[in-house]
């Protein structure tokens, strides 16, 4: 299937549908970029309403390929969701937290200082192929209607059943050793080919604990989801930028 991939030269484009590659902002959520394109469509072309989604998640902390998709495109959504993403992560080894990231204060420490590359692969191998994940405890996964993030802020917990995927790469790419708050850790920058729904953060969960060393995910960059790679993504504001720069027309059917 042809997909319209960055084509728009005219308003009525995004009405027809788009899809639109972003580089989602640090600290950004991907429904902030959906509602900064949807205000921008809105208030500079005069739509009384647009449709505007996203294909994929990426959580505040985490940067790079955001597909937003726009007015007919949108019914392409779940498809696009359902393609497998590459992602660039850094792993603490050596400290946990309780969110399996750094949105959470460390709360154990153990030493890492004397972790070899070899082991470290060794260990990720072991997280490769057809597994079976826990999902974090803060995650938005439902139980009974539940949210398992609001229950565990509240100091709860959810029965979380493990989600089967499948891990296509999980490569050690490099370590580095390093001293953070007096603890000797180590980081490892990991390239990750994995299947819909995968939690990276409960990759560095697991990855620490097959080490025994505890680990929890400190960066993370979308590279690629489905046929979508980082090349061919626009930073944000110049996303807004190009679509101000088209004109707006003297009518619009904003309900096609």
């Amino acid at each position: 299937m042809d997909l319209p991939v960055m084509t728009f030269k005219r308003a009525e484009d995004f009405l027809e549908g788009q899809i639109l590659l972003v580089h989602k902002p640090l600290t950004w959520t991907s429904f902030d970029v959906v509602n900064k394109v949807r205000s921008t469509l809105r208030h500079h072309f005069g739509f009384k309403k647009i449709k505007v989604g996203h294909a994929g998640t990426l959580d505040p902390l985490a940067t790079g390929v955001l597909v937003v998709c726009t007015g007919r495109m949108t019914k392409q959504i779940a498809g696009l969701t359902a393609d497998d993403k590459t992602y660039r992560a850094v792993i603490r080894l050596g400290a946990t937290t309780p969110s399996d990231d750094a949105e959470l204060a460390v709360d154990s420490w153990r030493d890492a200082g004397a972790l070899g590359r070899d082991a470290v692969q060794a260990a990720a191998d072991r997280w490769a192929g057809d597994i079976l994940q826990m999902p974090p405890a803060f995650s938005a996964k439902k139980v009974d209607g539940q949210k398992a993030y609001a229950v565990a802020r509240k100091g709860g917990e959810l029965n979380l059943k493990p989600v089967a995927l499948h891990i296509a790469q999980f490569a050690i790419e490099s370590l580095e050793h390093k001293l953070v708050d007096g603890h000797a850790v180590c980081d490892a920058t990991a390239l990750i080919d994995c299947s819909k729904g995968t939690y990276i953060r409960a990759l560095a969960r697991d990855l620490g604990r097959e080490l025994g060393v505890g680990g929890h995910l400190v960066g993370l960059h979308r590279t690629r989801s489905g046929r979508f790679e980082e090349g061919g993504c626009l930073d944000l504001a110049l996303l807004v930028e190009r679509i101000r720069s088209i004109p707006p027309p003297q009518t619009v059917d904003a309900h096609r």
